[in-house]
């Protein structure tokens, strides 16, 4: 997908919403279980129901894996489900160099068709370039994460008195495919959000953290808009599981649908 058509959507749409299909076979509604592929079904309604209120979608491979081989292929299924016009993310958080790396991202780049993948950058850029040779992908790297065990190797200080996450961040801003790169910025520390745009301010954030995980909306927005938006939030479980019944669906749309309400005056103002 092609950065500027992304960015266009974004605006016209004012949102900002990514929808996280993270969904754990065990906390799908139980009418559907019986059915063939139930993970499958929970999908299809679910980006059914939110498809006019986010501009991508975000998938945690973890909860396909598990399943083995049935389970990617409803991770497969469920990628057919998602138009084109929507950005969709492996959160897959991979990080090897070499031909392992090229393999990595062939797999989610080529083999399925994800527009990006997240990135765990910690080999350094050989573990990130090859997923910077695909046309109109983007590699997603792991800056300050959202989860409290940041701290003790993200928010580490070195020597120069910069942390961990902000020499990361800083090292690949300056890339020279810096518009393929994005980084994954956690909700839960809104206050650094307009700190690490400083060191960022052209690329986009995966803003994971919001709802459940306690990070604030209006926060991230006022932090980390530009004027290209630069901003993918992300929700998944304060969607996905607003009800266990027939309902979900539903429940669900209107999730993403106040998320949405709440985001159009910011991207109004950009």
């Amino acid at each position: 997908m092609q950065l500027s058509a992304f960015i266009d959507f974004v605006k016209n749409k004012k949102s900002c919403l990514c929808v996280g299909l993270d969904n754990d076979y065990n906390k799908l509604p139980p009418h559907l279980l019986p059915h063939a592929r139930p993970m499958l079904a929970f999908n299809k309604h679910i980006i059914q129901a939110t498809l006019d209120h986010c501009v991508a979608y975000k998938i945690n491979t973890a909860f396909y894996e598990v399943l083995g081989s049935r389970g990617m292929e409803m991770m497969e299924e469920t990628l057919e489900l998602i138009p084109k016009s929507h950005l969709v993310i492996a959160d897959a958080k991979r990080g090897d160099i070499g031909n392992t790396a090229e393999k990595y991202a062939q797999t989610f780049l080529d083999f399925y068709p994800f527009d990006a993948v997240t990135i765990n950058p910690y080999m350094g850029f050989e573990t990130v370039d090859p997923f910077l040779n695909y046309h109109n992908k983007y590699a997603i790297i792991l800056g300050l994460t959202s989860n409290e065990g940041s701290k003790h190797i993200e928010e580490l200080a070195l020597k120069d008195g910069q942390k961990i996450y902000q020499k990361v961040i800083s090292h690949f801003a300056k890339h020279r495919e810096t518009k393929k790169i994005m980084f994954v910025v956690g909700a839960t520390k809104a206050e650094k959000i307009s700190e690490i745009r400083k060191i960022a301010p052209e690329n986009f954030f995966l803003v994971p953290g919001i709802g459940a995980q306690g990070g604030k909306l209006e926060d991230v927005l006022h932090a980390g808009m530009t004027k290209d938006v630069g901003l993918l939030i992300n929700s998944s479980r304060g969607i996905l599981y607003q009800s266990a019944g027939t309902d979900f669906a539903e429940k669900a749309r209107n999730a993403a649908k106040e998320i949405h309400e709440k985001m159009k005056p910011f991207i109004e103002s950009v």
